[in-house]
């Protein structure tokens, strides 16, 4: 349906219509049809793709506004008065095609705010004072009110357990890799999944002021203030219109005074506009932009656009994101901790905590299983199983009474107190592990760690990217500190910035920025997409991306393999040296054939050679960029800086 909606947008239409008009009319020239069915279709594709930005362009021009577009559809107007029909379509295809471009990416936006906000329920169940429950709109719920929330149900209003205790998956909104455990007294997210218990929440703010609804406000303000970022050659549209509008006429007038007829002057004039006309300097930028930007495609990554690319190039500094970006997001069994006097071996604790643990669907119950059956462990079945939200499990396994759970649920009732318990789950967490303690008849026997699962080639992506900008990159988080700290040591990242909620990173992201940097943030969840839509350059893991992020983002990773990040800002480093060679060609061939017209007699045919030849070669110059040996040379270093 939304694919339907985007497609049926009147400005794609209009170029797809445009381009088809095109290719006819080439097709149709190419193989020596009647001179008036390819100017038939030629003058087709003007009026399809050319009213629209010639339409805007007048409006411009009556706000004393002159714009390049406007100046476009004159120049096609005029190639086609002296017989280049053929040059006047190709610039009409070249900027409907722009505007349809910007038009997609405006609806996909608003698309994507919908969806954010369609994440958190419509509706929440309320109990009522006779002991009932009441379905009621979630926007309706008023600061105060006593919401249930059953298990696997998604929280509809941000607030406060007053009953119940459950384990909260709030990845979504803090970044945090594990689903933390909530009892009473607890804050909670609308938006976020409930997991195993039952909740009673009391709503401590309406849904407009909720977090998630804040995320959504901060990914439109940062897209509407964020400064608008242009091409290049876009940065001269004024002052190249301008010139072109005062001296056309000139070219035309001057000769007359001086006695020249009327057919000459015109034919001067024209051949001006045409030498004149920055088809080749936008040539000069888009072909190599778009080249990189299949280039990229070809191998996981995709760009949005070529002010993108171009954008990417010019980055200085990255910040990336930790849960889903730099890790995998899934727990992952880091430690087996024995007790001294405990009579298991690391595999026999291993193999009792996953056999009580396999009926339960906690995450953390996962990543122990997974475990063990990596390490090929027979499991027995477990009896009597039992699963307490926010504590833990407990089932009989050979015989044995096993507990796995929280420390501070399990160890509380034990009487007296294991020392060595505490000091185990205190080092653990120190080093950012999420501690779960294992039980036998009641008494502790092992405490396992759980972490998230580094990417394999983090390290190695850190160190490219530091390489590559002079700066070493920056870990924005919404995870604990001490894991945070942990993990970028790991990859040697010494700026790090923990326990932040959506608006934080956007205002740590602000602060780089405001320091000089031309900040790259990369990312997967939708805590993360305020931070893309504010940074210069915003890239989505597309693996585990949420959809906001994916919309909201300049590029996705669609292969998930971070190592495409400093290998993508290296081709767009590439690609804006060969965009900087194409305007000293473009430009050298426009100042002599324009200086050659004005100060003598530039012959037609020689002026469209002229203009065409810089037209090829810079297209074919842009058109390198499409090898794969130009990837290689990008993921195999950093030289091309």
């Amino acid at each position: 349906m939304r694919r339907a909606r985007l497609f049926g947008l009147p400005e794609i239409r209009w170029a797809a219509t445009a381009m088809v008009l095109f290719l006819f009319g080439l097709t149709a020239q190419w193989l020596g049809a009647p001179v008036w069915l390819w100017w038939a279709l030629y003058l087709s594709c003007y009026v399809t793709g050319g009213w629209e930005p010639g339409l805007a362009g007048l409006r411009a021009l009556r706000e004393k506004t002159l714009e390049v577009d406007l100046l476009m559809v004159v120049a096609a107007i005029g190639a086609a008065a002296i017989g280049q029909v053929l040059d006047g379509a190709l610039l009409i295809v070249i900027f409907a095609t722009s505007g349809a471009l910007e038009a997609l990416a405006t609806a996909r936006t608003e698309d994507s705010l919908r969806g954010l906000l369609d994440s958190a329920p419509e509706t929440a169940i309320r109990p009522t004072a006779e002991g009932g429950e009441q379905t009621v709109r979630a926007a309706d719920l008023a600061v105060g009110d006593v919401i249930l929330v059953r298990p696997g149900d998604r929280i509809a209003a941000d607030g406060s357990v007053v009953a119940g205790a459950s384990e909260v998956d709030q990845a979504t909104i803090t970044g945090e890799s594990m689903p933390m455990d909530k009892a009473v007294g607890d804050e909670v997210f609308a938006g976020t999944l409930n997991g195993t218990g039952a909740l009673r929440i009391r709503v401590d703010r309406r849904a407009e002021d909720s977090v998630v609804a804040r995320i959504a406000a901060l990914v439109e303000e940062a897209g509407r203030t964020k400064a608008k970022t242009q091409l290049f050659v876009e940065k001269v549209e004024q002052r190249y219109s301008v010139g072109m509008v005062v001296v056309t006429p000139a070219v035309f007038i001057v000769p007359l005074l001086f006695g020249a007829d009327l057919r000459s002057a015109l034919l001067r004039a024209m051949t001006f506009m045409i030498v004149a006309s920055p088809c080749a300097v936008v040539l000069a930028t888009m072909p190599p932009l778009l080249a990189a930007i299949a280039n990229a495609g070809r191998h996981g990554v995709l760009v949005k656009s070529a002010v993108v690319m171009e954008q990417f190039g010019a980055t200085t500094r990255v910040a990336f994101d930790k849960t889903g970006t730099l890790t995998r997001g899934t727990p992952e069994l880091a430690d087996i901790r024995p007790l001294p006097d405990s009579p298991f071996t690391d595999e026999q604790v291993l193999r009792l905590a996953a056999a009580a643990e396999h009926p339960s669907e906690h995450p953390l119950a996962g990543a122990v299983v997974r475990a063990a059956r990596e390490r090929y462990l027979r499991l027995p079945i477990a009896d009597e199983f039992s699963a307490r939200p926010g504590r833990g499990v407990s089932a009989l396994v050979d015989g044995h009474f096993v507990q796995v759970g929280s420390p501070t649920a399990l160890l509380g009732s034990i009487d007296p107190p294991v020392p060595d318990v505490a000091a185990v789950v205190d080092e653990l967490r120190r080093i950012g592990r999420t501690a779960v303690v294992v039980l036998c008849e009641h008494r502790p026997v092992a405490v396992l760690g759980i972490t998230d699962r580094l990417r394999p080639e983090a390290a190695a992506t850190v160190a490219a990217v530091t390489e590559l900008t002079g700066t070493a990159p920056v870990l924005l988080t919404g995870d604990n500190s001490a894991t945070a700290t942990r993990l970028a040591g790991q990859v040697a990242i010494t700026d790090v910035h923990a326990e932040l909620l959506p608006d934080d990173k956007v205002t740590v992201v602000r602060r780089l920025e405001t320091d000089g940097a031309c900040l790259t943030v990369v990312g997967d969840g939708i805590n993360d997409a305020p931070a893309l839509a504010a940074a210069h350059v915003g890239i989505a893991m597309g693996g585990a991306g949420s959809g906001l992020t994916l919309q909201t983002a300049d590029a996705v990773v669609v292969r998930d393999d971070l190592t495409t990040v400093p290998a993508v800002i290296a081709l767009a480093r590439r690609a804006r040296r060969t965009v900087i060679a194409n305007l000293a060609i473009a430009t050298t061939f426009i100042t002599v054939l324009v200086v050659w017209d004005l100060l003598g007699h530039l012959p037609l045919p020689l002026g469209v050679a002229g203009h065409e030849g810089s037209t090829v070669i810079v297209g074919l110059n842009g058109l390198r960029l499409l090898t794969g040996h130009v990837w290689d040379q990008a993921a195999r270093g950093t030289h091309l800086r």
